[in-house]
Order: structure tokens, then C-alpha cells, then sequence
């Protein structure tokens, strides 16, 4: 039945309780305790039954409980202590970017995902990237950055996890109602904030609303409105749903329909960071306002998109890769392409490996690293990875000089870390490590946390685990039509007092949940010792097209069942509320990937930050941050090409170490019942790994390292007219013109095939370079050790110096000292040169001595 008209029914608050509205629609609540506290303290029952949801628990509270607060002396005090930190926060003018950037200016930096976890009463996340991009927002907003986000509000969302009785997953699509949701409609003039996206054959309209994330504003777009018709609506109805026609819709939407959006809401971004390739849209959408509204060429509207693009790879594998053909391009995107002033090859090219493979589809990722002039991975490992996977985007250039950066990533503290951990740092570090946790200094001071007091913490937190597990496990089991008697022992399951395992992420078979079961025999031994009892938590959701991945589940559950494993469970229904009870209050944090697999992985960062230990295989962060003093590595770094053979080898190996090392560390007590090796490890972790691995000094990084340089570069290129862009294109289209005549004629050294440690050799090179001139390229000496097939390995560049013409040739000149015995090879290297190139391989040319 269609409603004649709407009416949106708001809580009606007391005066005196007016700023737990305010308070409710900003999820800095999210990442403050007092403030969750104070949400809890108003209805501890309405708070659980809201799904820890402040705006729908308003909404549900019985008016005479909120007339009561109202009245109540101890929650007024509570409520003012907790607004007026709200309001410090909000109105600071001592954020790190104005120490040292000044004022922040209007929101210069858009930063666009397809997914954000920043608190599970707003479920437009799935996983990894989306929890990622949650923390990141924070920090922005404690670090006073002048950003906006961007994203899509799905009616539906990620899907909840159920299993039914023989282990299987299914999922549940429960509709989300945003009008209890901590999300504003964008209103101008009291009406909604619309824009439109042209779709073949008609154009699509999209709502605009807002979170607010402390200081920053992410803005999410809603298709379900009436003016679309049905299949449109569905656009933003399911995250990570549908098939590859509705992915290039979403994507759409999400590209340009997000960039239209930021326009009509009065924001114009200098800086457009696309993480993935999901988003890679907006910078044609970019190009086309640039050569529509100003009169740019499309070379000379590119340069420009270019220099205020930032592209962030989160995959280490080409399947992770949204990949469309070209026919649906041409349905969804053909009219760009006079729009751009392009043709259709010339359009695809942008986003093929090979530009000139008709056959190849169009790759998101390959379009968004032509189209950014900053890239980057998110761990120094996936750097290594990436710049392998992407090579031949930059033709010629040796795999370790791609121009990906690595930054790796981090986690928001504050939001990971229980409440108890929290007012022990307040106790013993002070109050500044919520606003510098970057700042080694202050970790150091975790050694003045007495010993006993961690400990006792730490078990009230594992206890406080095992107890969650029992409520969801009873509840999976009521679900699923168990028996009376197995229900009933769903509460006894676990031990408060064993060594707790947690192992949970997004399920994916190159993520191996299972290897931990590969022997069950020799697990149930380690797992069933009555004098040193080990237990395990998994939870994780597989992709509901993945059936490989739901068999991994089944699998997982058939095993224990099977084995009579009665101390490892499995809780349904991953979300950001498991995810902290479990990196909270287990012991030791397993992650176990195929190598070369996992791009940064974020849980063990957070499990550390709480004092966890983690049993990793060294890929990832773990790769760079592994130390045997806060954890172990499963092997060495070793990749077998038969992949149960390094499944044998991993699985033994973890075994070995729980044997030998971790349950022996966990269960050695002194006299006054404290591990106290183990402690040492974990404040070790603690001081070793929050420091480095938090959102804070990731989002300062990418500011001064990505941002900051594509915003100077941005403004340089539009100045005056955009006449440096122009510039820049015309003598590009020069360089391509001329390139192939340059030519290396001949190289001359005075060496005679030896030369003594210590020794300078000169080196003089002639270039033919036809109609270009010297300061149209750089000359380049590479040199370096060489591998069994006699190729410079990792070589290094050595700038050659122009000393003038001699017979139509112009000669480079350079010295080159000999600092270490052994043989070495030397070759030239001619590259493009000019001042507003972001790099001098930013133009794919380049010519290498025979």
C-alpha cells in the first residue's frame, strides 16, 4: 500500500536534554567512552536492543524515562561533562594541521570509498577496507584535516550472517531505516539535496546525506528515491551485491554522481583520493567539467585531473579487481567519449594494461593509476607486491622504480582499545596519547604499568569475552533449532581462564581458517591438556557468491564437530562489535594467509594495541613489524609452488610454536600467579606497535607524502588560466612527436675492464636527440650488481651532466667512485625531463642503452 504522504515522527527531549540529539548524530561518540557511557547509562537494556544505535534508542525510550534524566542530577552533571568535551573537541584550534599547516582552510581533500566501518549501528561496510576507511575518517577528524568523504548509503547494506545446522552459511538482508540511523538528509532551502547521473536512456537522481565523523563530513548517495524507476533504485541497495552491470552502475554513482554531489553541497576538491578502483570514474567526470566548463583539450584537462588525483591500491591480487568489458563501457560511458573530445580506443586505453588490445577489458585500477599522478600501497611488503603487479603501466621502468609509494596502514586507538585499557593509559601515559599516538615517547611509559594491574585487566577482558561467546553461541544454536540440552551447554562453553585464540576476518580461501585444523589430532592435544588448556574463537563472513569460501565454514564447523573439539567455536555474524570484543580479550591473534596475499591486514594492529599477541605469517604489516619480542612468525617468508606442501609446512609449524613456545610462555607463573614473560610481551607489543601502526601517523603520512605535493601541484597547474597545464601538454605532445629519434651513439669510459677500490671513473655518453633539446630529458647512468643471468639487479640512477655539442651529438658527462669489490654493469638511460612532471616517469617514456 502506497502512503498519501509522509511524516517523519522525531524524539521529543526534555530542554534539559537537548545535546544528546547533537551528541547522537556524531559518531565521535563512537571512539569516546564517556560518551557511550552516557548513551548506556540513559537505557542499558533500550542501548543492546538498539543494536548500539543512539539515534533509534531516542527514539524507543518510554517519555517518562526521559522526563526522569531529565530531573536526574548525576546524569545532568554526566551529560554536561560529556557536551562540553564534545563541544572542546569540536571547536579546537590546536589540531596537528593547524600547528603546522595553519587555519585548515574550506575541505580541499575528497576522499572517496565504497564502503566505511565506523560503527556497526551503520552497516555500510563488509570488511577490511571499509573498517580502514572508518579509522581513517577519524583521525582526519583528530588531526584537524581539511577532508570530506564520499560513499554510497546501501538500503540494505552488507548482509547478516546465519548458519544452519550442518554449517552452512546464509545471509539475511534486513532493510536499513535511516531515519534512526545516525544519518542527515542534506537539505537546502528545505528540500533534499538531489543530483543527477546520466544513465543510457534516461538520467538517475540521488539523495544526498550526511555523517558527521566528529569533524568531518562523509556524504553517501541514495538511488531509492521516487523519481527513479524500480532497477535504479536498487543501485545503492546492496553492497558488494548484484552482477558486473550493476557494479559499473554503482561505481558510476559512486565516481561521478559523488563528485556532482560535493558541487551541489558547495565543495570543490583540489585533491581526489580513490581507494581502489571503485571510484575511478570521477577523475573522467574530472576531465569532462574541465573541457566543458573552461575550454581544455582533453590532454590539457588530464595533466591537471592528474596532479590532484591520489590512488590507493588495497589488493595484492588481480582478482580483486573490478574488470569491465568493452561493450558495457560503451552502454554505460560511450557518450564521454565526444564529451571528452577522445576517441573510443583512445578512451579504453586509459584503463588497459596493453592500450592497444581491443580485446582487453577495462581494468579500475589500471584507469585510476593513469589518472593519479600519487600512488601508493599500504604496506612496505604490498609496496613490493604492487610495484610487480603494475610494472607494465610504465613500460621499461625496472620493478623496484614503479612509482608506487608504500605507506602502511593503521588503526583509530581510541576506537580498538577496551574502556578499562583506556583509563589505564590515561593513568599511567597520561592524557596526550588519545591525541599523539604516534609519538613514541609516550608508549615508552608503558613500563610504568605495574604488572599485576595489566594482568588483572587483561583477565576481567577475557572473561568478559567468554561470557559474549556464550550469549551469541546460545543464540546461534536457539536459531538453528538445537536441542534443549546442547543450548543449555552453550553456556558452559569455554574456559575464562585459558589461553584464548581468536582468528577472524572476511573468508577467503586464500585466508586458510582451517589450517590451524589441518591435523585434528595433534590440534585436540594441545587444545585438551588439563593443565594447560587452549581455546579458539573464529568468525568471519564469506562472500555470499563465494561458495569455495562457505565450504571453508562448513568445513571449519564439520571438523570440530567431528573431532570432538568442544573448546573452539564459531560466532556468526563478524561485525565491529565481535571484532572488539575479540581483539579485547583474547590471548594471541592468529593470521595465517597464503604469502604475498594479504596487502596490510589491520586486525592483529588492533588485538596488539589491547596487549595481544600475535602468531602470524610474515606477510602484510606483520612482515615489517614482527619482532621475536611481540610475537612469532609461522616460517620464514617461504613460498612452495605446491601449495599443500606449504600448508603441511605453516600447519607444523604453528603447531611447533604452540608447543614449544606459546602455551609453555602463557602458563609459566611465579609464586604470585602472574605470566610474567608473557606480560613482557605484551608490553612490548603495546610500546612497539601502536606508535607506528594507528590511523594517526597514516593519515599524516598520506598528507604530507600524497596530498600536500598533488595540492601544490593542482594549484600550479591551474594558476593563471591553467597556463602551465596548457604547457605541459603541448610540450608532452612535442615528446611524443620526437621521442623516437633519440638514440644512444656511443659511451667512452678510460677503463680497461678493472679498476682499484676507491678509483673515480669518468663516463661520457653521446645522444642523438633529434629535434629535442638537452633540457627536454635527463641522461641517466644505471648501475648495480648482477644476477646469474648477468642483469643489473636493483640498480641505481646517476644523473649525467650536458657539456655541450660535438658533431651534431650532445654529450653527458658524469664520475662514478668505486666504493666495494666485485663485478658491476653499467648502462645508459635517457628519461623526460620538465619541472611539472610529478616524476620522470610519470610520461611512460623511456629509452635504455643496448
Amino acid at each position: 500500500m502506497q502512503p498519501m504522504f509522509l511524516i517523519h515522527v522525531v524524539p521529543s527531549l526534555p530542554p534539559a536534554l537537548g545535546a544528546l540529539k547533537e551528541l547522537a548524530y556524531n559518531l565521535w561518540w563512537t571512539w569516546n567512552p564517556e560518551a557511550i557511557e552516557l548513551f548506556r547509562r540513559l537505557d542499558r537494556e533500550g542501548w543492546e536492543a538498539s543494536g548500539h544505535n543512539p539515534v533509534r534508542m531516542l527514539g524507543m525510550i518510554e517519555q517518562d524515562r526521559l522526563t526522569a534524566a531529565a530531573h536526574d542530577d548525576g546524569f545532568l552533571a554526566h551529560l554536561e561533562r560529556v557536551y562540553a568535551d564534545f563541544r572542546r573537541y569540536m571547536t579546537a584550534t590546536n589540531t596537528w594541521y593547524h600547528k603546522n599547516h595553519g587555519a585548515p582552510p574550506d575541505p580541499f581533500i575528497a576522499y572517496f570509498c565504497f564502503e566505511y566501518g565506523l560503527t556497526e549501528c551503520l552497516p555500510v561496510y563488509s570488511g577490511g577496507m571499509g573498517v580502514l576507511a572508518g579509522d581513517y575518517l577519524k583521525s582526519a577528524s583528530d588531526l584537524g584535516l581539511p577532508l570530506v568523504a564520499v560513499g554510497l548509503l546501501y538500503q540494505q547494506g552488507y548482509f547478516r550472517q546465519y548458519l544452519n545446522a550442518d554449517g552452512w552459511q546464509g545471509e539475511l538482508y534486513p532493510e536499513n531505516d535511516f531515519y534512526t540511523m545516525p544519518v542527515r538528509l542534506e537539505k537546502r532551502n528545505g528540500a533534499p539535496v538531489t543530483i543527477e547521473v546520466e544513465y543510457p536512456g534516461r538520467r538517475v537522481v540521488a539523495h544526498v546525506w550526511r555523517v558527521q565523523v566528529g569533524r568531518v563530513a562523509l556524504y553517501l548517495l541514495d538511488t531509492n528515491v521516487p523519481q527513479n524507476q524500480a532497477d535504479d533504485r536498487r543501485i545503492t541497495h546492496q553492497l558488494y551485491g548484484g552482477d558486473c552491470e550493476m557494479r559499473i552502475r554503482q561505481e558510476i554513482m559512486l565516481g561521478i554522481g559523488g563528485l556532482r554531489a560535493l558541487q551541489a553541497l558547495g565543495i570543490k576538491p583540489r585533491v581526489c583520493h580513490m581507494n581502489e578502483g571503485h571510484s575511478a570514474f570521477l577523475a573522467v567526470e574530472r576531465i569532462r567539467q574541465l573541457v566543458h566548463d573552461h575550454g581544455l583539450t582533453f590532454a590539457e584537462a588530464k595533466e591537471v585531473v592528474c596532479a590532484g588525483g591520489v590512488f590507493t591500491t588495497h589488493t595484492s591480487v588481480p582478482a580483486g579487481i573490478d574488470l569491465f568489458p568493452p561493450h558495457l563501457v560503451d552502454q554505460y560511458l560511450g557518450h564521454y567519449y565526444d564529451s571528452l573530445g577522445i576517441s573510443r580506443a583512445d578512451f579504453l586505453a586509459l584503463g588497459r594494461l596493453n592500450p592497444v588490445n581491443q580485446d582487453e577489458p577495462l581494468n579500475m585500477a589500471v584507469l585510476a593509476l593513469r589518472l593519479a599522478a600519487q600512488s601508493n600501497a599500504v604496506s612496505q611488503l604490498h609496496g613490493r607486491v604492487s610495484r610487480r603487479l603494475w610494472q607494465n603501466v610504465w613500460p621499461g621502468v625496472p620493478e623496484w622504480e614503479v612509482p608506487i609509494l608504500a605507506i602502511s596502514n593503521g588503526v583509530h586507538t581510541p576506537s580498538w582499545i577496551s574502556q578499562d585499557m583506556a583509563a589505564l593509559f590515561d593513568r599511567y601515559l597520561g592524557p596526550h596519547w588519545r591525541e599523539r599516538p604516534a609519538d613514541q615517547t609516550i608508549w615508552e611509559a608503558v613500563e610504568e604499568i605495574p604488572d599485576e594491574e595489566l594482568w588483572r585487566l587483561h583477565e576481567r577482558r577475557r572473561a568478559r569475552l567468554v561470557a559474549f561467546t556464550r550469549r551469541r553461541l546460545r543464540a546461534q544454536l536457539e536459531g538453528q533449532g538445537a536441542p534443549p540440552a546442547e543450548i543449555t551447554r552453550a553456556t558452559e562453553v569455554l574456559n575464562p581462564e585459558a589461553l584464548t585464540i581468536g582468528f577472524a576476518r572476511r573468508v577467503a580461501l586464500y585466508k586458510r581458517p582451517t589450517l590451524l585444523l589441518r591435523d585434528p589430532e595433534r590440534l585436540a592435544q594441545i587444545l585438551e591438556n588439563k593443565e594447560r588448556p587452549v581455546q579458539v574463537i573464529f568468525a568471519g563472513k564469506a562472500h555470499p557468491q563465494d561458495n569455495p569460501a562457505k565450504e571453508l565454514i562448513r568445513e571449519l564447523i564439520h571438523l570440530t564437530r567431528r573431532n570432538g573439539l568442544e573448546n573452539v567455536v564459531f560466532i556468526e555474524d563478524y561485525d565491529l562489535n565481535v571484532a572488539r570484543y575479540l581483539v579485547q580479550g583474547v590471548d594471541l591473534w592468529l593470521n595465517n594467509p597464503r604469502l604475498m596475499q594479504e596487502a596490510s591486514g589491520t586486525s592483529g594492529m588492533k588485538a596488539a594495541a589491547n596487549g595481544v599477541l600475535n602468531l602470524s605469517v610474515l606477510d602484510g604489516w606483520w612482515a615489517e613489524a614482527y619482532h621475536p619480542d611481540i610475537g612469532w612468525a609461522i616460517g620464514r617468508g617461504e613460498v612452495y609452488e605446491d601449495l599443500n606442501y606449504q600448508d603441511e609446512v605453516e600447519s607444523n609449524a604453528i603447531y611447533n610454536l604452540l608447543e614449544k613456545e606459546i602455551v609453555p610462555l602463557f602458563y609459566t607463573r611465579g609464586q604470585d600467579g602472574l605470566p610474567r614473560g608473557w606480560i613482557r610481551r605484551m608490553k612490548d607489543a603495546m610500546r612497539t606497535v601502536i606508535p607506528m601502526y594507528n590511523t594517526n601517523r597514516m593519515v599524516m603520512e598520506y598528507m604530507e607524502h600524497l596530498y600536500r605535493p598533488a595540492d601544490r601541484r593542482y594549484q600550479r597547474l591551474t594558476a593563471d588560466n591553467f597556463a602551465r597545464a596548457r604547457r605541459l601538454a603541448d610540450w608532452k605532445a612535442l615528446l611524443r612527436q620526437h621521442w623516437p629519434e633519440i638514440r644512444i651513439v656511443g659511451v667512452e669510459t678510460d677503463a680497461s675492464g678493472e679498476i682499484a677500490v676507491g678509483a673515480e671513473l669518468e663516463v661520457r655518453a653521446s645522444v642523438d636527440l633529434g629535434h629535442l633539446t638537452p633540457d627536454d630529458v635527463s641522461v641517466e647512468l644505471y648501475e648495480g650488481a648482477l644476477d646469474m643471468d648477468q642483469k643489473i639487479v636493483e640498480g641505481q640512477a646517476i644523473p649525467m651532466s650536458y657539456a655541450g655539442m660535438q658533431k651534431g651529438l650532445s654529450l653527458f658527462v658524469t664520475k662514478v667512485r668505486f666504493h666495494s669489490s666485485g663485478r658491476r654493469g653499467y648502462t645508459l638511460r635517457v628519461l623526460p625531463r620538465h619541472e611539472d612532471l610529478p616524476n620522470p616517469f610519470e610520461p611512460r617514456l623511456i629509452l635504455w642503452g643496448a
